[in-house]
């Protein structure tokens, strides 16, 4: 226990530390007494702006309407304000990046005026492969990947399709009915690691997740003897409903979203039986995966450690799953309908275990009943009915988060497979809002998007042309 003349001596080392420091704030002197007023002029009642304010001592704020910032430090301050869609209009500001000088005691003014346009996407072909299904690439890569259904994936680098294919597996790939090579995920540490996984579909019917590397002397080659076969799902009878996406959500653990195993209604049942692996969204740890292991259970899935249900699943209750996209910490589901409707699923990323009903619902609808029992079943967040405007086969996209049509950021896209257009929507608190149909030319059968290394969007036809979605007027 400190003696008093040594209690004397540290409470005036506290003391002489205080001081050094400006008080007893920890460490932390006022910033100052200067303000800036940001005035925003011309913008719809309800609109939030994105405005960036940055200054001394790595000062930044966001604000989305106008306002007065006090307690600032003397010194110059950079208004920067980016671009607002509400639909397809654009509001933008006539100078969108400012400067004011903040001095001790004074109010520095930054008006920022708004003006409207409307803003008009376009797509531009930049390939054409026989069979295309799936286009991707890793994170920050200038190349591109296609997945060509019969096996094979090629890389589109500077514009054109290299030569030879990074992977070729057409001996092992069965394309009967909807199956075949359906698409690919990079690692999250594929820089370090070169791992890639692949969804296909084998000749006794099966899904097969394999894990593949890319080779050391060549990056546009992927290495053939570096093979692991993850997991294996029977798939009887039926050659359609295969789903046909594997990803990497934001929690690092590989996502497979599987069909219900085909035949019209999910004659057995599959999606609602947590004993299959059908009809589901599940979650594998591979991080560490060996051929003694190729996987192991997350400990948050919702059926970890319980018996009579696969510890894979995370969610049930689907359709086809054909395709389905991360946005940070959320999922978007695309399901493809039955005959009536088509719906997008969309829950956190942390939201296990849901059921999103099919066979009992197809989307919100009872499925061959008046009436069903929906205690227990998420809804969709969105839904349309099949006809001659609509379509009748949704085709899941992305949430844009590219750089070259910025104000697109936050949309989902998707189109269909019948319908031939581009749409997207807003999901904002809870809510699908801004619903948009953008005008391009109707494509036959879009039947994947495609998403690169910098976050642009591609749509990919039944052809096997492949469109880059563009800003209209862009060379």
């Amino acid at each position: 226990m400190p003696t008093p003349h040594l209690r004397t001596v540290l409470a005036a080392l506290a003391m002489l530390l205080l001081s050094a420091c400006g008080g007893s704030d920890g460490g932390k002197r006022p910033a100052g007494n200067g303000a800036l007023s940001v005035n925003l002029a011309n913008l719809p009642a309800g609109l939030p702006a994105a405005v960036r304010i940055s200054g001394p001592a790595s000062y930044a704020k966001t604000i989305g309407s106008g306002q007065t910032l006090s307690g600032l430090a003397p010194g110059s301050y950079t208004v920067s304000a980016n671009s607002i869609l509400s639909g397809n209009m654009t509001w933008s500001a006539a100078v969108p990046v400012q400067s004011a000088t903040v001095a001790d005691g004074a109010t520095a003014v930054v008006n920022v005026s708004y003006s409207s346009s409307t803003l008009a996407l376009a797509v531009r072909e930049v390939a054409s492969v026989s069979g295309a299904v799936f286009l991707t690439a890793p994170a920050g890569d200038a190349r591109q990947f296609i997945v060509e259904r019969s096996g094979r994936i090629l890389v589109m680098q500077d514009g054109a399709l290299l030569g030879t294919p990074f992977l070729d597996i057409r001996n092992r790939v069965a394309v009967t009915g909807e199956g075949g090579l359906l698409s690919m995920a990079f690692h999250p540490q594929y820089a370090s690691n070169g791992w890639f996984f692949i969804y296909y579909t084998d000749a006794g019917n099966d899904i097969v997740i394999e894990r593949h590397s890319v080779s050391a002397a060549n990056r546009n080659l992927a290495e053939p003897s570096a093979v692991l076969e993850i997991i294996r799902i029977p798939h009887p009878g039926a050659t359609n409903h295969y789903g046909g996406l594997v990803s990497f959500g934001p929690d690092g653990f590989l996502y497979l979203g599987t069909g219900d195993g085909g035949g019209a209604g999910d004659p057995n049942g599959n999606a609602q039986n947590l004993t299959l692996l059908l009809g589901k969204m599940l979650r594998l740890d591979v991080a560490n995966a060996r051929g003694a292991q190729p996987y192991v259970i997350p400990a948050t899935n919702p059926f970890a450690g319980q018996s009579g249900r696969r510890a894979e699943i995370w969610a049930s209750g689907l359709r086809n799953p054909w395709r389905y996209a991360f946005d940070a910490e959320r999922l978007y589901i695309a399901d493809v309908g039955q005959s009536r409707r088509e719906e997008v699923d969309i829950a956190a990323v942390s939201q296990g275990g849901l059921n999103y009903g099919w066979n009992i619902m197809e989307a919100s609808l009872c499925y061959n009943a008046a009436i069903c029992n929906k205690s227990g079943l998420t809804m969709p967040a969105f839904e349309y009915d099949h006809g001659s405007v609509n379509g009748c086969s949704i085709t899941g996209g992305y949430v844009y988060r590219g750089k070259a049509i910025a104000e697109l950021a936050g949309r989902y896209f998707y189109s269909d497979y019948c319908g031939g257009y581009l749409k997207s929507f807003l999901y904002k608190d809870h809510s699908v809002t801004e619903q948009t149909s953008w005008t391009i030319p109707d494509i036959d059968g879009v039947q994947s998007f495609g998403q690169d290394g910098n976050g642009e969007l591609y749509l990919i036809a039944a052809s096997g042309k492949v469109y880059r979605i563009v800003r209209a007027g862009t060379p």
